[in-house]
């Protein structure tokens, strides 16, 4: 799974950009994707987020709405990161675990949706991408395909 982070605030007097926190829309999309996550069975055994303020605090607020019971993980290495970057993080942390979710950053999320599976999509802000892999093995992620089985947007679950 492959998650963008919430909404973040340009406004906010953060020290510099890897500070920079959600805004109030930010925490509301990331909590009510962690239930919808939660109530289409999807819940990630692992997560692992980019260590920037607005991709932890999304990880850390859709673990704690939805009631998942995984574990979260930051890696240093997803703040910034290419495509490839990222899938050596999804090697190194994926083996032990069924389902994983990378929470970071544009425009790297959507270029890693596009390796996995060929599909061109909007990672817009607290967006999920579900990617069933046709490898069973995590380590070979790079080199395998995979295809997108749902792109969850916040905006439709959104209550007005």
């Amino acid at each position: 799974m492959v998650m963008r982070h919430g909404k973040s605030d340009w406004e906010a007097d953060a020290p510099d950009d890897h500070a920079r926190p959600l805004t109030k829309r930010g925490v509301a999309s990331a909590e009510r994707m962690g239930e919808v996550i939660r109530d289409l069975g999807l819940a990630p055994d692992l997560v692992v987020s980019s260590t920037a303020q607005r991709a932890r605090a999304t990880a850390e607020l859709a673990r704690l709405s939805g009631g998942w019971s995984s574990r979260l993980v930051l890696a240093d290495e997803l703040y910034g990161a290419s495509v490839q970057d990222t899938l050596d993080v999804v090697s190194r942390f994926g083996e032990e675990h069924e389902r994983l979710m990378v929470v970071g950053h544009q425009p790297t999320w959507s270029m890693l949706v596009q390796h996995l599976t060929g599909a061109r999509c909007a990672m817009r802000t607290a967006s999920v991408a579900d990617i069933e892999m046709l490898s069973d093995r995590w380590t070979s992620v790079a080199s395998s395909s995979g295809t997108l089985v749902t792109l969850l947007q916040p905006r439709p679950f959104m209550s007005s």
